[in-house]
């Protein structure tokens, strides 16, 4: 919880930057869909090989056949070493503890825990996030300033900490037999790069405010796959709190003022990178609650997913040279160095926040902390770089809050009445 006052204390620092209208890009190699292809052509580069190798296990029927000081290993990337639970609550979380006898003082101060360490991780690394992608580094009164450009990097640095994390808590703590080959990890784990990657490059093109309501109505795109796709049903509430949210961000992204950049227009680029980032992470979360359909934690989860994101990004980052570059750019900017390890330092720190607050307080309670986080994450954004909102932005963001935390409630409502329903019948399945 010390990020975000230190943060805070450095932004006059950080505000020297100038931002760099996307226009301005030096050359069309740092167009955003150029470096797509690019890097996931390193990513198939690791993949394809991968895949030709487990599939010559499989057909070799290398789990009765094998021998050697490879077997366990092999067994363990390819054929796992246990069956799926078929009889599991809650798929995607751990069971939650259930409150002991301990006193409400208690139960408060746990409470102020998490929702202090889930706002500092997330708000620090919200300011951080947009300080690297928008501003310049180096910038004095003769020279413009250079500015970070490889958000591949930026994944990267936040994945080897989060792996680093993962597996330190797995090896100091008792965890479950792990049983999922670990191959299967790495669909996740390629969605969640690409995820990453398309949050980072939209910050070029849009607001940071922006990408924050992006984010908070990706709800109606996960119903509108649901209907369609899984034939899924949902109650009139959803519906509606679904339209609030659409009003609302129309009515933001429609408002206009009059001082407003270039930077913080919404372009069709930053459109398209958004879009994408919600079709990663939708498949990213759908994925793991396939995967944890094996015995696993959340933890083993992490440390599953960023063994493979690390990978990932270091083969793709060395395959083209980019590495190098992006530890010179560090070793010439010691401002860059700090907020890099401290933006991965906040992602880290925050999955484990988000596990701890869960296990203890269930899903709703985190659901109302992030809802808040994300309005707190556009005021302080609008607060230190200057984003312009108006009156009519400021009510539609109001609208998707307000239709956020109906949601939540209606949720909450929802939960303990399906718990008063007769056996065998279901309530409507919900998102």
């Amino acid at each position: 919880s010390l990020c975000l006052p230190l943060v805070l204390a450095s932004l006059p620092t950080m505000a020297t930057g100038e931002e760099i209208a996307p226009a301005l890009q030096d050359s069309w190699g740092d167009f955003w869909l150029f470096r797509f292809f690019v890097n996931a052509a390193g990513y198939a580069s690791i993949v394809v090989p991968g895949f030709l190798l487990i599939q010559y296990f499989k057909r070799r029927n290398y789990l009765e056949t094998g021998r050697g000081i490879c077997f366990p290993v092999i067994k363990s990337c390819v054929f796992g070493s246990e069956v799926k639970s078929l009889h599991q609550d809650d798929g995607s979380l751990p069971p939650r503890a259930e409150p002991t006898e301990s006193s409400t003082a208690r139960q408060v101060f746990k409470l102020l825990f998490c929702a202090a360490g889930l706002q500092a991780s997330y708000l620090t690394w919200g300011v951080l996030q947009e300080r690297v992608m928008t501003r310049t580094y180096g910038a004095t009164e003769t020279d413009p300033g250079e500015k970070f450009k490889d958000s591949q990097f930026l994944v990267f640095m936040n994945r080897i900490l989060a792996f680093t994390v993962a597996g330190l808590y797995c090896a100091l703590t008792k965890q479950p037999r792990h049983g999922a080959p670990m191959y299967k990890y790495s669909f996740a784990s390629l969605s969640n790069i690409l995820s990453s990657w398309c949050q980072y490059e939209a910050l070029k093109y849009i607001s940071f405010p922006t990408q924050v309501l992006a984010k908070a109505s990706k709800v109606i795109p996960v119903m509108m796959m649901g209907k369609l796709v899984s034939r899924k049903s949902y109650e009139y509430w959803e519906y509606l709190t679904a339209a609030l949210i659409s009003v609302g961000v129309s009515m933001f992204l429609l408002s206009s003022a009059p001082n407003r950049t270039v930077s913080t227009v919404t372009t069709f680029s930053g459109v398209v990178l958004l879009a994408g980032y919600i079709i990663f992470d939708s498949f990213t979360s759908n994925w793991q609650d396939a995967l944890f359909t094996y015995k696993m934690s959340p933890v083993q989860m992490m440390f599953g997913v960023n063994v493979f994101s690390c990978l990932f990004t270091v083969g793709s980052l060395l395959e083209q040279g980019a590495l190098l570059e992006s530890l010179r750019f560090m070793a010439r900017h010691s401002e860059f160095t700090a907020h890099a390890v401290l933006l991965s330092v906040c992602s880290a720190c925050g999955q484990l926040f988000i596990f701890y607050t869960i296990n203890q307080f269930g899903a709703a309670v985190f659901t109302i902390i992030m809802t808040l986080r994300q309005a707190f994450a556009i005021l302080l954004s609008c607060l230190i770089y200057g984003h312009t909102v108006t009156v009519v932005g400021g009510l539609g963001v109001a609208v998707v809050f307000v239709a956020l935390f109906l949601r939540v409630y209606a949720r909450s409502r929802m939960k303990k009445r399906s718990k008063k329903l007769p056996p065998g019948e279901s309530p409507v399945q919900k998102v």
